[in-house]
């Protein structure tokens, strides 16, 4: 009785029980595939995500949002009126304004204004939604990483990705439905931005590395041959079958699942990172050959050869954008590292027919503040921006985003928002909206009540839809 009622409990919970897999089925294995493909509330536009996170929190006042009064302030102590409402983590309040020496200019039929550090991503203005009016509720850097992939502040819900492969599986069969690149210095939520959290761990992020293996492991040990790893893997289904049968435990065939995905991943793993058969013009459009770009570039176009193998969500993280000081030095060079490849991952998509179906979201966990910090004294040109969450900017493109537009706000200098304030819950019901879920109706039981993403709150934004 008591097995019965734990399988019935877990095929009502959430969005319904899954279907039987082929990926399972063809091997005469009995469980439910966890990650075959399921439909959504509704038809969404976007079949699969690409979220290029730029962990730190890039600065939107020198690349996306524009403000000449920053100039006219520059040096002088911010407005009295600011003082008193805003909250910062490392600066007082009353710190000096910081101009931005940035040249705006505009872009696309659209007239899109983007910063002269950000050519490659200006060359999409016309196909991306730059919103201006982006907030969140925590100023340091893993609480905030925690609500933007997570809904919560606090470590161990269920992330962004996992939320998406758990309600729409995956169309590919041989690579994980929620795959993680990682460049740069390492962000400071780790892992937490790709945890399942109480969700089976079926739907966690695999982290890919871009070298070599694309995880650790892949290649069979020597003497070791696919025959002999096959056998011994049907053998340790037959026993997780057998304690299935006693505990009707759901996730042990997550872990059946898992054993069989990553049999089949020794083969399309390496196919996966093989490159020699794009074209030399793709190639040199990513910057895979410059040293400055490579590492990023490698990402952007392992994100396109994914999406293009059916997997469901693409994390590209890149650390760190965290420019306490020495702004324009440490802000270049970011650039310089991820434009090229990022505007690149766009136009890639759209001429292949893909960005209709792929939503494409850059950003980061905050932004940064109008005004200066100085850390080291000693140094020159050493100013920087603290940590904002009351504005900042971020862009979208692609399944189901209407292109070319800017939408929301903030005032001259940059502080708060003045006009159509999108909180973080509001771009996680947008986002799942694109996919074709209803935000609120995407649960999972746990611990006594329905999880959501959004969990409490959250609005679609509908005029950012196409």
């Amino acid at each position: 009785m008591n097995n019965r009622r734990r399988f019935l409990s877990d095929v009502a919970c959430g969005i319904g029980s899954m279907a039987l897999g082929d990926l399972l089925a063809a091997d005469g294995l009995s469980a439910p595939n966890p990650l075959a493909p399921r439909k959504g509330h509704f038809e969404g536009k976007a079949k699969s995500v690409i979220f290029m996170f730029m962990e730190g929190g890039p600065s939107q006042m020198d690349l996306f949002d524009p403000k000449p009064e920053l100039q006219k302030w520059h040096g002088k102590p911010a407005p009295e009126s600011v003082i008193k409402q805003v909250t910062l983590a490392f600066t007082k309040p009353n710190a000096a304004i910081l101009g931005s020496p940035r040249v705006f200019t505009r872009h696309g039929k659209c007239g899109m204004e983007i910063s002269d550090w950000l050519p490659g991503i200006a060359g999409n203005a016309d196909d991306m939604c730059l919103v201006r009016s982006i907030a969140t509720d925590a100023f340091n850097h893993h609480p905030a990483q925690c609500l933007m992939f997570s809904g919560s502040q606090v470590v161990g819900r269920p992330t962004l990705g996992a939320w998406t492969v758990y309600g729409l599986g995956s169309e590919s069969k041989s690579l994980p439905g929620f795959v993680v690149l990682a460049s740069g210095a390492g962000t400071s939520g780790g892992a937490s931005n790709f945890s399942s959290g109480f969700l089976p761990s079926t739907y966690q992020g695999t982290l890919l590395r871009g070298t070599g293996d694309p995880i650790l492991y892949m290649s069979n040990p020597p003497g070791i041959t696919m025959a002999s790893q096959r056998a011994g893997l049907d053998a340790i289904a037959d026993l997780n079958r057998m304690r299935h049968k006693d505990t009707g435990d759901a996730e042990i065939d997550s872990r059946i699942a898992s054993y069989e995905l990553a049999y089949r991943m020794q083969s399309a793993g390496p196919e996966l990172v093989d490159f020699s058969k794009e074209s030399k013009e793709t190639l040199d459009m990513y910057g895979i050959d410059d040293p400055k770009t490579k590492a990023y570039a490698t990402n952007c176009l392992l994100a396109r050869r994914l999406v293009e193998r059916g997997v469901r969500f693409i994390l590209i993280m890149n650390a760190s954008w965290d420019s306490h000081t020495n702004l324009n030095t440490k802000l270049k060079a970011n650039c310089e590292a991820t434009d090229k490849p990022a505007g690149a991952l766009v136009k890639d998509l759209k001429r292949r027919g893909l960005l209709d179906s792929t939503l494409v979201v850059w950003g980061g966990e905050f932004g940064r503040t109008p005004v200066c910090e100085i850390r080291n004294t000693q140094e020159a040109d050493n100013a920087g921006r603290d940590h904002h969450p009351q504005a900042y900017s971020m862009w979208l493109a692609g399944g189901g985003i209407k292109g070319g537009q800017v939408f929301g706000a903030t005032d001259d200098l940059g502080f708060f928002i003045t006009d159509n304030k999108v909180h973080t819950h509001d771009l996680q019901a947008t986002i799942l909206h694109c996919l074709g879920f209803d935000h609120t109706r995407l649960t999972y039981h746990y611990m006594g009540r329905d999880f959501r993403l959004t969990d409490v709150h959250g609005t679609v934004v509908r005029p950012m839809l196409a």
